[in-house]
């Protein structure tokens, strides 16, 4: 069990359970520290931190996760201490937002072809209010009986390969960069090994002014681990982690706070975002 968890997602994107919720989880184990970071929205920022009001002894940095575009790939970044109550910011996340919907309709009509009827207007009814994602498809399909679990939907039909899959309109993982500067935040590259040809992206992110990279991720080896310890190092990055919680597979995903962050880490970016005079909550 860590002290922290700077990698989690709650109902205003893709996650099971309420800002709050997630809150109430990270008292109860015992976290010092959690980053709410859902996909392409701030909007559970405010109640995440309402609520860590009960508990005086959890701090909660307010964070987002952006999903960009490469050639062969995704890539994904973290942006800590961000201004969430930025307006330009807010409506560049609301055109994000909008071509995850109309991603997720071309997938659905995708799926129809293969065989797995789903309906629109049912996805909709599952995301509700949240920034719609993958995993709400996937929990249709899980309804209607074409997979066995969430892991299997994205393996099977909605993974980046799979036959169901659509593009949407993304930035660049260096726009994303400058874009999470410009609200006075800081980037940090997700989970780098689901990056294609990762170690030219750390180079150019960290030209482009990224602080971190996620070393500390579920399911990476000692091995892993090390090697990025490694490239951290060799750029100057911070190395922070998470454990990337929905709360929609506990068969399958790491659990919250399941990841064990070496917490002088984590107080360095506390200590980066007070160089830099950013203020937060």
């Amino acid at each position: 069990m860590s002290g922290a968890d700077l990698h989690v997602h709650t109902t205003a994107s893709d996650g099971r359970y309420s800002p709050t919720e997630i809150i109430r989880k990270a008292a109860e184990i015992g976290l010092s520290v959690i980053a709410i970071s859902d996909h392409d929205t701030v909007d559970g920022i405010p109640e995440a931190i309402a609520a860590a009001r009960e508990f005086p002894l959890l701090r909660v940095i307010p964070a987002l996760e952006i999903s960009t575009d490469v050639s062969n790939g995704e890539v994904h970044v973290l942006g800590y201490f961000i201004d969430y109550n930025n307006q330009d910011f807010g409506d560049d996340l609301a055109r994000m937002r909008n071509s995850r919907v109309e991603r997720a309709y071309k997938m659905t009509e995708k799926l129809k072809t293969l065989g797995c009827k789903i309906e629109w207007e049912r996805v909709r009814e599952i995301a509700g209010s949240a920034t719609l994602g993958r995993p709400h498809i996937a929990q249709a399909l899980l309804e209607k009986g074409y997979i066995k679990s969430f892991k299997e939907a994205f393996d099977k039909y909605i993974g980046h390969n799979g036959p169901a899959y659509v593009e949407r309109e993304k930035l660049t993982p260096a726009e994303a960069v400058q874009l999470i500067l410009k609200t006075k935040g800081l980037p940090v590259l997700a989970h780098p090994f689901t990056v294609p040809d990762f170690e030219t992206t750390v180079k150019e992110l960290k030209n482009a002014g990224m602080v971190g990279i996620e070393v500390y991720y579920a399911n990476y080896s000692p091995e892993q681990t090390n090697s990025l310890l490694k490239l951290a190092d060799v750029y100057n990055l911070i190395p922070t982690g998470g454990s990337d919680y929905h709360g929609i597979d506990d068969t399958h995903e790491t659990m919250l706070g399941g990841i064990a962050i070496p917490m002088q880490f984590v107080e360095k970016l506390f200590a980066v975002a007070k160089q830099r005079n950013i203020r937060y909550n």
